[in-house]
């Protein structure tokens, strides 16, 4: 009973959304589209221009990916795969991060990357049926993202 208790538990968990001037930048189609609709009616183009920027907003929020590590599953957007076919993660941070996700990319991984997020965490990956040897993903704080890998394998361990 204990043990499914802690494989349900949530270790870490991180929204991927857009920095905060990546979403003024989404808000500003409201204004766009209302110069659009101002022959038409001043008040429609003013009503559908902040209609279109909440929209727009809330969207890019709501459908960013989520990193998260549940009992000893890593999950990455869509992607899933059970800690025991992990390897030891490796974090980077500044220009090692940048070249992680540019000349140094593992070209035979998988890869999660958001724009303005600096940290990466690339985890090899050990299962010899897995066409991907490792993953690469990025995070705002790459050492939770490890430390909550390396507990989900000792979780795979004891199970």
């Amino acid at each position: 009973m204990q043990m499914n208790d802690q494989v349900a538990r949530v270790i870490y968990r991180e929204r991927l959304t857009p920095s905060l001037w990546m979403l003024v930048t989404i808000a500003l189609v409201g204004p766009m589209v209302s110069l659009v609709f101002v022959p038409l009616n001043t008040s429609v183009a003013l009503v559908l221009g902040g209609a279109v920027s909440l929209v727009l907003v809330v969207m890019s929020i709501v459908l960013s990916p989520v990193v998260s590590v549940t009992g000893s599953v890593l999950r990455a957007g869509r992607a899933h795969i059970d800690a025991q076919w992990l390897g030891e993660p490796e974090q980077f941070t500044g220009q090692d991060a940048r070249d992680k996700r540019t000349r140094d990319i593992a070209r035979d991984g998988w890869h999660l990357f958001r724009g303005g997020i600096d940290g990466v965490v690339v985890v090899p990956v050990t299962d010899p049926a897995d066409p991907m040897n490792s993953w690469t993903v990025t995070t705002r704080t790459p050492d939770r993202l490890s430390a909550a890998i390396r507990s989900a394998r000792r979780i795979s361990a004891a199970e």
